[in-house]
């Protein structure tokens, strides 16, 4: 392990709290129940996720800093059911309780796994963070870039100073949760995205997680009344058959026909670059699998022009188009402050705008990535 790895270590387990989300055990052992691997974690050791360990029989988690801080359009997220047009404080940790081949944030997430990984850390306090929404006039904030089970701790402490703000919060997660971190959440987050990356147990193993512990993540995230949406990275010839896609559809329209699902296209990255990236024809396929599953709003990302009119949402009752989207920017919307449909009053489920003034057309709004002062 280089000296960098180390010091990175070292500073790492500096930037911690005592954690919240676990049980004391005999022998100074303890179970940490942040994410769905429930580690049985010896003194002196660390969990899966590498960020979480522990020091005398007390299990620490990460506290008090932030390893990217941006703003950015809330449809990146991406939350398309939330507040369209407006933006989203993004803040990521280090660390995760996964190890994906083809992870697009893996200098983040696969820190003090991977030498070549770990992004230096910005010291913050959930003040800092909720004061750099605020100056970026953003309407969200959300922990993601990073898998935020595993930093539950220190994103409710962010999020119950956003929520003073009146800001609606969120999770960009894998989905492999617990029903003590998220019940641990739910009072201070609104909504909750899932990736739903296989219907296969053993490409999920290669992974690192357990297909079964992310279908009930789903089910439990649903059914605590988060606003939840659900997207798959289409990997060509990893999970892009149409059985395959079929299932994965079914499954969601089985909990709710109303939760959005967003196929998005992969490029190589990582530890997978020999495979071919998805094209826009993958994304249609993948798209028109999912409206006949019975999914009322199913959309196709990240090849903006390529994917016709899976980028807008339509109202399933009269087929009324209502937010017209091209990349991340609004095009237009049309929802009452009620949040439905003008033609049929239908009610179309999401966090809506009160006041609807969005103007995401007009400027094409680039991340900004913020310091705290």
């Amino acid at each position: 392990m280089n000296s960098h790895h180390e010091s990175l270590a070292d500073l790492l387990d500096r930037l911690t709290a005592p954690a919240q989300l676990y049980d004391k055990l005999p022998d100074q052992a303890v179970r940490c129940f942040a994410c769905a691997h429930r580690c049985l974690i010896r003194e002196g050791r660390r969990g899966i996720c590498q960020v979480r360990f522990n020091a005398g029989g007390v299990l620490y988690a990460p506290h008090g800093y932030a390893a990217g801080i941006q703003s950015d359009p809330i449809e990146k997220k991406p939350f398309y059911h939330v507040l369209p047009g407006a933006d989203a404080l993004t803040f990521g940790m280090l660390g995760c309780d996964m190890h994906c081949d083809y992870c697009q944030n893996w200098l983040t997430s696969q820190a003090l796994r991977h030498d070549a990984a770990g992004v230096r850390p910005t010291r913050v306090s959930a003040a800092q963070l909720i004061g750099l929404a605020q100056q970026a006039g953003a309407k969200a904030v959300v922990s993601s870039y990073n898998e935020p089970l595993i930093t539950t701790e220190w994103a409710v402490e962010v999020f119950q100073q956003a929520r003073a703000h009146d800001l609606i919060c969120g999770f960009v997660s894998n989905g492999n949760a617990t029903a003590e971190a998220l019940d641990y959440l739910r009072p201070w987050a609104q909504c909750y995205k899932i990736d739903l990356k296989t219907m296969q147990d053993r490409n999920y193993r290669q992974l690192g997680a357990v297909l079964q512990h992310i279908l009930d993540g789903i089910r439990m995230v649903h059914e605590r009344g988060f606003w939840l949406e659900i997207v798959t990275l289409l990997v060509p010839g990893f999970n892009d058959t149409d059985a395959e896609l079929r299932d994965l559809a079914r499954f969601i329209a089985a909990v709710s026909p109303d939760i959005p699902w967003h196929v998005t296209a992969f490029h190589p990255d990582y530890q997978m670059t020999g495979q071919r990236a998805t094209t826009a024809r993958d994304l249609l396929r993948a798209a028109v699998i999912g409206k006949e599953a019975g999914l009322h709003f199913v959309y196709a990302g990240n090849l903006p022009g390529q994917i016709g009119d899976f980028a807008h949402t339509f109202c399933p009752g009269c087929g009324q188009v209502l937010i017209e989207r091209t990349g991340f920017q609004i095009r237009s919307y049309r929802l009452t402050p009620a949040g439905a449909c003008p033609a049929c009053a239908a009610v179309i489920p999401g966090i809506w705008h009160a006041a609807p003034n969005v103007h995401g057309g007009q400027n094409p709004r680039w991340p900004r990535v913020l310091r705290p002062a």
